[in-house]
């Protein structure tokens, strides 16, 4: 028994020294401190935003609560202090968000535990006595009763342990092991040394070595949520994520050498060989997959290979689009059940990477790093070892085999497919599972869906020799210069962040490579990223954070960089070097400007979301700056215009509707996507703030004032007394709270919307838009002093120079609103409302006073009485405004006869072609088809039809230099909305048509075959070549060959898919004038447009005639128009 106690004696001994400190005064604080800190503690301050997690600490809390002690000299000034005991160690803090103690006694160092009378307890050990009070005596009795049982319980746990041990020694040997190293260091801000422990996964504090076998200590830090750099010859940093502590070692060489040690506490800490020793029972998995090493502790875990650290670290540096590696001790969280790497193993997934290397090329362990890097970028990045697919270079074949073989356990098939080309977002043909992963997921293929899950973003091999050039920046840029940087973060930085939460830093910018550094004298990097790794820079708004000026970086692998400075000059400096250092030269227009953020995006064109591209992006305010895959021009996008936006929450997605273009952005759960989503939303323009911030039409009118002026036109213009009478002001409020949310949603219907209730709107939102629509009270004074001028002629002068002062925004704003109270006063007989009295409304409104001044009013009606010579508007082209205004009140009025609705709409139609004066507006309601909008346009325009004309609508786009005709029964109004900014609708001759018809009656087979010159959207920055194709049209799809022995088609696409147009845009340079677009708009792919060039007028129209016969069973014409009729 004796023995037993020696030996428990000894042990605590060895435990003891794992941790102390006594409590004597540290003469080194400062005097002001001594009322609030204890005098015979070191404080570490550092508090959490949120009370302590005692989670923290590895050993679960057994009890906490404040308690008030007294320092050792004997003092009865008792302090409070926030008291922790857990299994192994009692603790206090200066306060419960402290998150490193001021004293830990480890629990077998305590003697016992006494009650001294007053609620004040004593905690005893061999060399302190510890003095508490409690509140009162019940919360003294609860600590005192279970620090004795803790106390109790640890030495019987010890008792038990030396009993069914049979070497005492040697489990103290194995105690004392857990000490890796010790020893005295300065710590910056004291000025004596303290003696520092490294113990397992932890570091631990004393005052003196001393103390150190005395079981009392200043605190501990545990290791799994720290990083050690060397910061100069002899000083390092052990940083947290709650402080930083600065050491400085008695030689450089020591420095070496306790930095060495902790950084081994840190991996011991953060490394669990669970998941290693798991994936190693794959006896293939126990070999690098690259070099052979012995154990490797890294994978890729979507190319499916197993490494060593050497290897690993290569492949760190291809970046996450190529590999993304993981550890097999540090990432334990990032694994699942490993069945994948159990199932494949490295000799067969080497079965297709390595299957052709050459011996001289092979791997060895001591192979130095260059020879690494160019193997394993030969082996991945272009795939030259792979075993090809029998389907290489077939697309849709290899598309259609991975959504087969994903039906099925063969994921090595699948690894095979994907790495030779197969999409693995490409569409399977199934509305219900349109997706791979989803095939995989019904299938209940669960390998299958983590493999592709991981490849959703991989660049496959040998894309970085050609499209992927749009993420290369080729330009060499360097700058270097200090920064101050905070820790990353795997979340968008959405809280303020102090000067205390960033570190100085030396920053370099050269090759493509940012790196930091502790000084400018360090020679070991803090931390590197390589700008292809880069996805997104955004710079903050001023005064953000503590330093004004800040900017942030995201990174492919998911993690957030804040960078700051209180110069200007600086930070737009780095912006500047890093946005041109980050985007193509082709992209440079993306940097150029002062934008909010700049990265990359997937996106998808059209209909189709199954095979999204690439892209880069620039925002800032209500422009979105783009330049899209294959495109050699930066494209700009006017937020405020967009005709619609919709958020898809759960796919993170956003969609833009520009000019008929459908745009839809993908997030890919990045941390950045929101904050695209929300500078998106902003930008679409605020309805309560100016006018130039509002939603927009395309001619600059703020939405809500064109919606407003375009219900009242077509209900409101023979309502009496309209803009004088009151509406019902809740339904007002409501309404213009909608259109202020977004306008372009808001649809005022007749029976649903009151015109007064919509005219009040109107005024309201005038009198109230910020800064009015004079763009301001001192730049209005000069229109109301222009009352005062006798001259009408300089009056009219001097409003015009006025006018043209005016931001656009508000001179198209000013132009609608005159326009539109022209146009009321025209029916002054039926409304009541002449010149006069729109103006005793609209003067103060529009002026935003309070009515007394009658200069505001007398501005407003001579602004209309001179609406023409004001605002040069051509006498003729303002009459067919009024005649179709009363065209339209006119059928209104027929309509309500009847008691049927009206759900008209007015419409620009070009007769013959677009120039000035040869614009018509016609009101068409949606039943209105092609044929019948042509007859009400040649009646309007007094021509009649001639035997042998054939008529007809056409879609012209100017953009692209092509129109299509439509088909004689298409809705019209349809195609009318989806008019994009550079298209519009024209009425003329169909010069090919009556060829056509001919062609088509003398038709034995219908279908049609024959090589032609082809060109297609793809290549590289709009250089396109023509290339002969076979084309073959038949009642099923359109589809092009190589050559005429080829049995598969290179392009193909069904017929009711397709959009014919005449013309092919100059720029592609086509190699004759006989030339057709195609455009191919299949719901399982992207639009597309394909150029079709013919040798003749007559080979143009026998295809043309064919297209069209096909789509519509020869019904080109109404029955009217054929020359049979």
């Amino acid at each position: 028994m004796a023995d037993n106690e020696d030996a428990l004696r000894a042990m605590q001994n060895c435990f003891h020294s794992q941790f102390s400190v006594d409590e004597a005064e540290y003469e080194d604080i400062e005097e002001n401190r001594r009322t609030s800190v204890d005098e015979d503690s070191i404080y570490l301050g550092c508090t959490l935003s949120q009370s302590f997690n005692p989670d923290f600490h590895h050993s679960p809390v057994i009890k906490m609560g404040w308690l008030h002690k007294t320092p050792p000299q004997g003092t009865l000034v008792f302090q409070k202090r926030w008291v922790m005991l857990d299994a192994q160690y009692l603790r206090y803090f200066q306060n419960e968000k402290e998150v490193y103690s001021k004293r830990i006694i480890a629990i077998l160092s305590v003697t016992k535990v006494l009650n001294v009378g007053g609620q004040k307890f004593e905690v005893v050990t061999r060399n302190r006595t510890f003095l508490f009070r409690a509140e009162n005596n019940t919360v003294r009795e609860e600590w005192v009763s279970v620090l004795k049982e803790t106390i109790q319980q640890h030495c019987n746990s010890m008792e038990k342990s030396l009993m069914n041990s049979s070497d005492t020694r040697g489990q103290r040997a194995s105690r004392v092991s857990l000490i890796s190293k010790q020893g005295y260091l300065e710590m910056s801000g004291l000025r004596s040394k303290l003696y520092v422990v490294i113990c397992a996964d932890s570091v631990f504090l004393y005052r003196n070595a001393e103390e150190h076998s005395q079981g009392v200590g200043i605190t501990s830090i545990e290791m799994n949520l720290g990083t050690v750099k060397g910061t100069d010859k002899r000083s390092f940093n052990l940083t947290t994520i709650y402080r930083t502590f600065s050491f400085v070692a008695e030689s450089e060489q020591q420095r070496e050498q306790w930095v060495e040690v902790l950084q081994a506490c840190v991996s011991h800490s953060l490394s669990s060989n669970a998941v290693a020793q798991k994936i190693w029972s794959e006896e293939a998995n126990q070999r690098c997959a690259d070099c052979g090493a012995p154990h490797p502790d890294w994978a890729s875990v979507n190319l499916c290979v197993v490494l060593c650290k050497c290897c690993a670290g290569v492949h760190r540096g291809l970046g996450q689009s190529v590999s993304k590696v993981r550890s097999l001790k540090m990432d334990e969280n990032a694994w699942t059940e490993n069945q994948l790497f159990l199932l494949l193993g490295n000799d067969k997934v080497n079965l297709f990477w390595a299957a052709n290397i050459p011996p001289s090329e092979m791997l060895c362990p001591s192979s130095d790093s260059e020879e690494r890097q160019r193997f394993v970028t030969a082996k991945y990045c272009q795939g030259k070892y792979r075993c090809y697919h029998a389907l290489f270079g077939q697309q849709e074949a290899l598309n259609k085999a991975l959504c087969n073989t994903i039906q099925t356990g063969d994921v090595l098939e699948t690894l095979s497919l994907v790495f030779c080309g197969a999409d693995v977002n490409c569409y399977t043909g199934d509305p219900e599972l349109p997706s791979p992963v989803s095939v995989a997921q019904h299938y209940g293929q669960t390998l299958q869906v983590e493999f592709l899950t991981h490849n959703h973003n991989t660049e496959l091999p040998g894309s970085r020799a050609g499209d992927h050039t749009i993420l290369e920046a080729a330009l060499p840029i360097s700058h270097t210069g200090y920064l101050f940087k905070t820790a990353s973060s795997t979340r968008a930085v959405t809280e303020r962040k102090s000067k205390g939460d960033f570190s100085r830093r030396w920053c370099s910018l050269n090759q493509g490579n940012f790196s930091y550094y502790e000084s400018e004298k360090s020679s070991s990097q803090s931390g590197q990223m390589k700008m292809s790794d880069v996805l997104c820079l955004v710079v903050n708004p001023q005064g953000k954070h503590g330093y004004g000026h800040s900017f942030e970086l995201y990174h492919d692998s998911g993690r957030v960089y804040l960078f700051g400075e209180d110069s200007p000059d600086t930070v737009r400096e780095w912006i500047k070097v890093i946005g041109k250092a980050l985007v193509p030269p082709v992209a440079e227009d993306l940097v150029g400007w002062s934008f909010e953020r700049v990265g990359r995006l997937r996106y998808t064109v059209g209909q189709s979301f199954h095979c999204p591209c690439l892209g880069w992006f620039s925002l800032g305010g209500s422009r979105l700056l783009l330049l899209l895959h294959g495109e050699d021009q930066v494209d700009n996008i006017d937020l405020r215009k967009l005709q619609e936006l919709s958020v898809e929450q759960e796919a993170g997605a956003v969609v833009l509707v520009d000019r008929g273009r459908r745009l839809r952005l993908e997030g890919d759960r990045r941390p950045d996507y929101q904050g695209w989503l929300s500078g998106i939303q902003q930008g679409l323009g605020r309805g309560d703030g100016p006018l130039d911030q509002q939603q927009l039409t395309e001619t600059e009118v703020p939405v809500i004032v064109d919606r407003c002026i375009s219900y009242i036109t077509q209900h409101g213009l023979k309502s009496e007394g309209i803009y004088r009478r009151c509406g019902v002001n809740s339904k007002i409020a409501a309404l213009l709270l909608s259109l202020r949310h977004d306008a372009r949603q808001v649809r005022l219907s007749e029976g649903v919307c009151q015109v007064d209730n919509v005219a009040n709107v109107l005024k309201r939102f005038l009198r109230e838009v910020g800064e009015g629509v004079f763009n301001g009270h001192q730049a209005s004074l000069p229109w109301l002093h222009t009352t005062t001028v006798s001259e009408r002629r300089e009056r009219v002068s001097q409003y015009k120079a006025l006018l043209h002062s005016l931001p656009p925004v508000n001179r198209a704003t000013l132009g609608a609103v005159i326009n539109h109270l022209y146009c009321v006063q025209c029916f002054a007989d039926e409304n009541q409302m002449n010149m006069h009295n729109l103006a005793i409304v609209f003067g103060p409104t529009l002026f935003q006073t309070d009515g007394t001044d009658n200069s505001a009013g007398q501005v407003v009606e001579e602004l209309i009485q001179n609406y023409q010579d004001i605002f040069n508007v051509n006498a003729e082209q303002l009459q067919r405004q009024l005649d179709m205004i009363s065209h339209v009140i006119k059928a209104q009025e027929e309509h309500a006869e009847e008691g049927t609705p009206s759900p008209l709409t007015i419409c620009g139609i070009y007769l013959e072609r677009k120039e000035e004066g040869s614009e018509l507006l016609v009101q068409i309601s949606q039943a209105v088809s092609a044929e019948e909008l042509v007859c009400e346009v040649l009646r309007r325009g007094n021509i009649p039809p001639q035997q042998g004309d054939y008529w007809s609508c056409f879609l012209v786009n100017d953009n692209q230099e092509m129109e299509r005709p439509l088909h004689y029964q298409e809705r019209a109004l349809a195609i009318y909305f989806s008019l994009g900014k550079d298209c519009h609708l024209v009425v003329k001759r169909n010069c090919y048509m009556e060829a056509m018809l001919i062609y088509i009656a003398a038709m034995v087979d219908v279908s049609r075959n024959s090589m032609i010159k082809f060109s297609d959207e793809k290549g590289q920055r709009g250089k396109r070549t023509f290339s002969r194709r076979l084309c073959v049209l038949d009642g099923t799809s359109l589809r092009l060959y190589k050559e005429v022995k080829s049995t598969q088609p290179e392009r193909e696409c069904q017929v009711h898919a397709l959009k014919v147009y005449y013309g092919i845009k100059k720029r592609l340079q086509p190699p004759s004038c006989w030339g057709m677009t195609v455009v191919c708009e299949q719901a399982e792919r992207d639009k597309q447009q394909w150029y079709l060039c013919c040798e003749s007028k007559n080979e143009l129209i026998k295809w043309l005639a064919t297209f069209m016969n096909l789509q519509h069973n020869s019904d080109l014409c109404p029955a009217a128009s054929r020359p049979d009729s």
